[in-house]
């Protein structure tokens, strides 16, 4: 049977958090957790691959980056448990400062790791192997708080525009992580970045972290969380309760998110690996010569070879459009319903997985109108999951079921997104063209779960408890 949890008595009954703290809670909390998230995104392509796999190939090392950058999304369904469990049980509050205190202390000791060399050879890249799952777990249980945060205090009409201000974290997150690698990149030498220039937006994150907290404290819980422990609804386990009773919503919520992370991670890291990959022979053998490796024409696989530090500048260009269509994304998902506005924003991802060439075909021109068109889609599709993935479960289960379903599909959908492309790119010689495919397929399936779930925006939010 269901157990109250240990909360103090005598709550209020109407919400005491002011709109302006529950939007700067949801977004800061958010900006920071994504801000480390991307951090290591950016690293894994610019130094990781040098640092802590010198004796591999160029492309070798590459992919083992990535593989440690997808150590996270296996370990953010754990954290999703996890955190989802005291957040039903014991409440939201505690739970978002754990989850940021959590991701805070990874990024921050990241920053101090030893390159793998001499002693550190093996110890090295398991240390970050484990620092990236303390990422992936803290970042499992952030997400779904900071959308409960928001649409849990928002007026029944407006959970589709308050639940934008948590997701403008990831785009938000993304461009200050990125402008301070490139305004390293600009202002150090190439020896001095990779150094100890990297380490500088891994140690910056403590501040960020600090600002977090001290908002985060100031919460107190949402009326909907206090309704389920006055009716004694607090499941002793969130987790089987959300498996048990409403697993449909689980796996209809993992396939609604499916083509949002395909389409960011492909837009993000895999387009900052085929970017700056050298487009020409001699390009690849003078990349090589000046790092001291030998270079093998056979395995040459040409990019756009845009220098880094301007492709950066082109993703920050592309992720403002991000924040602009996230914005954008809240009124249209409330006017319309979240499920058409999404079948429609769904159907221009399929367009444009199947245009991918076209946009990231040679040529700067081009690749900069695939990046605006790219995160203009993922604006629109990110903006209402914070609205539409908590709608789907009652409230006392809301934090698990929420958390499990948009992490169940980053490990689906976002950890071999780069992987994938980067192996598609490289068995086309060259081409992208498969790589268009796979976020079409990814589309469509998503498509495939919208139109087999019903409409979320009116339902009873607040007194919605199983």
């Amino acid at each position: 049977m269901p157990k109250s949890a240990p909360l103090a008595t005598g709550a209020p009954a109407a919400p005491v958090n002011t709109r302006g703290r529950v939007i700067f809670a949801s977004l800061i909390g958010t900006t920071i957790e994504f801000y480390d998230f991307y951090a290591y995104a950016t690293a894994s392509v610019l130094v990781f691959p040098a640092l802590f796999f010198p004796n591999a190939s160029n492309i070798n090392a590459i992919l083992s980056a990535f593989a440690i950058f997808g150590v996270a999304f296996v370990a953010r369904p754990v954290g999703s448990v996890l955190f989802g469990h005291y957040g039903d049980k014991l409440g939201r509050k505690g739970t978002l400062v754990a989850s940021l205190l959590t991701m805070g202390i990874a990024t921050f000791l990241i920053g101090f790791l030893p390159p793998a060399t001499g002693a550190f050879v093996v110890l090295a890249p398991l240390m970050l192997v484990l620092l990236r799952f303390a990422q992936g777990l803290a970042l499992g249980g952030e997400w779904s708080g900071a959308a409960l945060l928001a649409t849990e205090n928002a007026p029944a009409n407006r959970r589709a525009i308050y639940g934008t201000f948590p997701q403008l974290g990831a785009p938000i997150g993304f461009i200050i992580a990125n402008l301070i690698f490139v305004g390293l990149q600009l202002g150090l030498t190439p020896e001095q970045f990779m150094a100890w220039g990297w380490r500088v937006p891994f140690v910056l994150s403590a501040v960020m972290v600090a600002v977090g907290l001290w908002v985060r404290l100031k919460l107190v819980e949402s009326v909907s969380f206090q309704k389920v422990v006055e009716q004694d609804k607090v499941e002793k386990s969130p987790f089987r309760a959300t498996m048990r009773n409403h697993w449909r919503p689980v796996l209809a919520g993992t396939f609604i998110m499916l083509a949002t992370y395909v389409l960011f991670y492909l837009m993000t890291s895999f387009t900052l690996t085929y970017g700056t990959a050298p487009a020409t022979v001699e390009q690849a053998a003078a990349a090589a010569a000046a790092k001291g490796k030998e270079f093998n024409p056979a395995s040459f696989v040409p990019g756009l070879g845009i220098d880094r530090p301007e492709f950066l500048t082109m993703l920050i260009i592309g992720v403002v459009f991000f924040g602009i269509f996230t914005v954008v994304s809240g009124p249209l998902a409330e006017k319309f319903g979240r499920r058409k506005f999404l079948i429609w924003v769904t159907l221009g991802i399929l367009v444009f997985g199947a245009a991918w060439t076209l946009m990231f075909g040679p040529g700067q021109a081009a690749a900069m109108t695939g990046l605006i068109i790219g995160f203009a889609l993922m604006g629109l599709t990110f903006g209402p999951m914070a609205a539409i993935l908590p709608e789907l479960f009652p409230a006392n289960v809301r934090y698990t079921g929420s958390a499990v379903a948009y992490n169940l599909s980053s490990v689906i959908g976002a950890a071999p997104a780069s992987f994938v492309a980067i192996a598609l790119w490289q068995a086309g010689g060259g081409s992208t063209v498969w790589v268009g495919v796979y976020l079409a397929l990814g589309a469509v399936l998503t498509l495939v779960a919208l139109f087999l779930t019903a409409e979320t925006r009116d339902r009873d939010y607040e007194n919605n408890v199983a």
